[in-house]
């Protein structure tokens, strides 16, 4: 198996102003998208909503120590909302898994993990 981490981008302001019955679709979505990766053999072993970005804080190391500064990061549109961590040993089954989420909600990016199980180590 190989582990790999499929990070999902979003517009913020977009979720922020959804209604709660696109939110509820959106839901919906993950939902179908978890029961299909079971069904088809892949074993979610994590994953999470993220907060805002403006909640987001970046550290840095500089000459004088640490320096934290308050996000958002990058300037765009795009943000990283949320993701998940997958275990599978078919990358195109599960990319086609992943077409469930990229259904409106933007690209779903796929990873694999380095030194995960059986992914690259370099």
């Amino acid at each position: 198996m190989t582990t790999y981490v499929l990070l999902l981008p979003g517009d913020e302001s977009t979720w922020e102003s959804a209604s709660e019955q696109v939110r509820a679709d959106v839901y919906a979505r993950h939902g179908e998208f978890a029961r299909l990766l079971a069904e088809r053999g892949h074993t979610i072993t994590g994953g999470a909503e993220l907060t805002h970005s403006r909640e987001a804080r970046q550290v840095r190391r500089t000459d004088s120590g640490i320096a934290v500064t308050e996000g958002p990061y990058a300037e765009t549109v795009e943000q990283l909302t949320g993701f998940y961590v997958v275990e599978s040993d078919d990358l195109d089954d599960l990319l086609e898994v992943c077409g469930v989420l990229a259904d409106g909600d933007g690209p779903v990016e796929v990873r694999a993990a380095v030194g995960g199980a059986d992914g690259p180590t370099s």
